[in-house]
């Protein structure tokens, strides 16, 4: 998540055609992108404006490295695998509540379209709403709003009552140019309540940062790198797991570890090993080795979600905001891609003049900072789970301020 994603479509020609522009060994396809010349010399036209160290925050990538979504919807993918994390109050052992959410983190990382792409950057005001149903009738609620568009945040909150999750934080992406690559720095992070446990407190996790290897020559690649940790302070249990990148002579793709401890006496409990992409395991310093998530067998399991019909959306929900640049990128025509793209940028500059010039702060509609900054959402969770079903419900499908109607 991040400046470029997971995503990309197939072309038939490739950037040239030396012995170093054959795709990589051991990354997945679909993690790799290839460019036609006509991308190829856009993008080079486009980065030979650039400079090494440059923030991309207001650079304007061209539409064919658009994955057709917009990283408010993006953050969901971290949701499709709710079966990793209900129940996990039920688990006595807090080491393995720790392990159940560590789960719940890795398991977002393999759902990815094809290549090397970016979501939109959501405008300011812009928000995505979805609802869950899961087979045994229970359901889950997730909301999305770009909070600030400088520097950008994205605040987002998921709660199903009935399984007694929370899960909410807030992504501060920072991009910058690093030659032939792209970083995304990924700040922010997840927060989980199990609130079954509420003398647990918060389950915090960071995120790895992001590259986008290749821009310039070579083939387009994505990596996950550096280091994300997890942590529980109340029951004294951390984690730091490494996402590798791959050396030039040795190494391989989407590999990761970590190590699981007890911070209280700095005793391990176990080792983390694999790839995101396709199978990760935990090793206890006593017992026998077990599966975090197998892609393979249970990558397919994704929870769906209800999105409401375009044409019953606030004008600034996601798939209503972006849906002339979605339609285009989807009938590959870059042009009317481009237009659709300037005119929901322009249509945000209007905005902002027209606050600047009348003195209006801007006010989220479903988050607001608390004293320590972070962005939490304008809701109280009700202590029951049929009130606290409905009225979660109610609030993030409520109707606009009346200020937004205007």
């Amino acid at each position: 998540m991040g400046l470029f994603n997971h995503a990309a479509s197939k072309v038939q020609r490739p950037r040239g055609s030396s012995l170093e522009d054959k795709i990589p060994e051991d990354t997945e396809p679909d993690d790799t992108s290839i460019l036609d010349e006509q991308e190829g010399s856009i993008i080079s036209s486009l980065i030979s404006q650039l400079r090494v160290g440059m923030d991309l925050h207001k650079v304007t990538f061209p539409t064919f490295v658009l994955e057709p979504r917009s990283m408010l919807e993006r953050i969901t993918d971290f949701m499709s695998h709710p079966d990793l994390i209900f129940g996990a109050e039920n688990c006595e052992e807090p080491e393995e509540r720790f392990i159940r959410v560590l789960q719940y983190y890795l398991a977002g990382w393999h759902i990815k379209p094809k290549g090397v792409k970016k979501p939109y950057n959501p405008v300011l005001g812009e928000f995505f709403r979805c609802r869950y149903d899961y087979p045994d009738g229970s359901r889950g609620f997730y909301i999305a709003e770009q909070v600030s568009h400088h520097p950008p945040v994205s605040a987002f909150y998921y709660i199903s009552p009935a399984n007694k999750l929370v899960i909410l934080g807030e992504l501060r992406p920072k991009s910058k140019f690093l030659g032939n690559s792209v970083s995304t720095v990924m700040e922010g992070e997840n927060r989980v309540l199990l609130m079954g446990r509420p003398d647990d407190g918060e389950y915090v996790v960071s995120m790895p940062n992001m590259y986008a290897r290749g821009i310039l020559w070579g083939k387009m690649v994505l990596e996950l790198g550096d280091q994300c940790t997890a942590r529980n302070d109340r029951l004294g249990l951390n984690a730091d797991i490494q996402f590798k990148t791959k050396g030039y002579f040795s190494g391989t793709y989407n590999a990761i570890s970590g190590r699981i401890r007890r911070a209280t006496n700095n005793t391990e409990l176990g080792d983390i090993s694999g790839r995101w992409s396709s199978l990760m395991e935990f090793k206890p310093t006593k017992g026998e080795k077990r599966t975090l998530f197998d892609v393979q067998k249970d990558g397919q399991k994704i929870a769906p979600k209800w999105v409401a019909p375009e044409e019953e959306q606030e004008p600034n929900e996601s798939r209503c905001l972006w849906s002339k640049l979605t339609a285009a990128i989807l009938a590959k025509d870059m042009d009317r891609a481009t237009e659709a793209k300037t005119a929901v940028e322009e249509s945000q500059r209007d905005l902002r003049r027209h606050r600047e010039e009348n003195a209006e702060p801007y006010i989220p509609r479903f988050f607001a900072q608390n004293k320590d900054g972070r962005w939490i959402p304008k809701f109280v969770v009700p202590s029951d789970p049929v009130v606290a079903e409905k009225e979660v419900q109610e609030w993030i499908w409520s109707p606009p301020p009346a200020q937004d109607k205007a």
